[in-house]
């Protein structure tokens, strides 16, 4: 009997020391924090942002996206497949991580709302940059100079983010982006005469490194007419009226020779990398001095690259450029 009351009291004594221990360990398993949630919405996110990094049953790897190759082929690859070479085609495997991870998620965004509303009869999206998203075979990227590093880069970028969308008001957002803005971005209303309310000008500082950040263009007076089809008869400096801008620094509108045109439409005419642009006269001839370069509208990649290098996470890269926007996820296949 003393024998049996001698063990139960070491028992008690020894089991909860050896909980504690193993607390002690799993506790210490995780790092805290660096930059600690200063919600506990955020908390939850980054949670739940965790144990989805950690689930083997990934989002990406499980949704199946038909794709229209250029021939006009179809071809149904994984969502983490073609994502990784939208990233390829789609912006420089040399940026920042976070500037990486972002592309992935607009690009992943941009698609999964065309699983709703395809693009093409028999496809989701294409692989024409200029209709859907670029992308670049991994075999097609390392035969144009490209690299394993490169390909790791851009899947790392994909799986790090698995199923990560951007959402505003609960549905995905119009995932639209361009290589760079030349310094302020365009209002939607401005370009496509729909006003959204994420996709308005914001500030993109630091993008004086893009190669295309600014181009003057040079025309004579025939070209210029040939090309718009509006010609005037007096002195060059007398067929341009001063342009009306817009709140991101695009040509609202211009007369030439009497004539008005929006700056989408001038643009087009005359081959412009962007609206952001000035005309000017010198020595007999038309010049067109540009800032940026493509629509302007939603994320600069450019700009993501100035405020991933700057310290910025993807996340606030996204919040900045798609105002009142939220980062979620996708529902995963179980």
């Amino acid at each position: 009997m003393r024998k049996h009351i001698v063990i139960a009291f070491l028992c008690g004594m020894v089991i909860p020391v050896a909980l504690l221990a193993l607390t002690a360990r799993v506790c210490t398993q995780y790092p805290e924090e660096k930059k600690p949630a200063e919600t506990d919405t955020e908390q939850m996110s980054d949670r739940t942002e965790d144990a989805q990094m950690e689930d083997p049953v990934a989002y990406d790897a499980q949704t199946t996206i038909s794709v229209q190759k250029e021939d006009g082929s179809v071809e149904d690859m994984t969502m983490e497949a073609y994502l990784t070479g939208v990233i390829l085609a789609e912006m420089p495997t040399d940026f920042e991580e976070e500037a990486l991870k972002a592309q992935a998620v607009v690009a992943r965004t941009y698609t999964c709302k065309r699983l709703d509303t395809w693009k093409h009869d028999q496809a989701a999206v294409c692989t024409d940059h200029a209709c859907c998203q670029g992308y670049c075979a991994e075999d097609a990227f390392l035969r144009s100079g490209g690299t394993e590093e490169g390909i790791d880069k851009a899947r790392q970028a994909v799986t790090q983010t698995d199923g990560m969308v951007v959402r505003y008001d609960g549905e995905l957002i119009d995932a639209t982006y361009f290589s760079c803005s030349g310094g302020v971005t365009e209002d939607a209303v401005a370009v496509w005469g729909n006003d959204i309310p994420y996709l308005q000008s914001v500030e993109s500082p630091g993008e004086e490194d893009a190669p295309r950040f600014e181009e003057t263009v040079v025309f004579s007076p025939e070209d210029f007419c040939a090309m718009t089809g509006c010609c005037g008869s007096g002195p060059l400096t007398s067929w341009f009226s001063e342009p009306i801008y817009t709140e991101g620094g695009g040509v609202d509108t211009i007369e030439i020779c009497g004539e008005i045109f929006n700056g989408v439409q001038l643009r087009k005419c005359l081959g412009l990398r962007s609206t952001a642009f000035t005309i000017s006269v010198s020595d007999g001839e038309i010049i067109v001095d540009t800032k940026g370069f493509g629509h302007r509208v939603g994320m600069s990649q450019y700009g993501a690259q100035a405020m991933a290098a700057a310290g910025s996470d993807w996340k606030e890269i996204l919040t900045h450029y798609y105002q009142g926007a939220e980062i979620g996820t996708m529902d995963r296949i179980n």
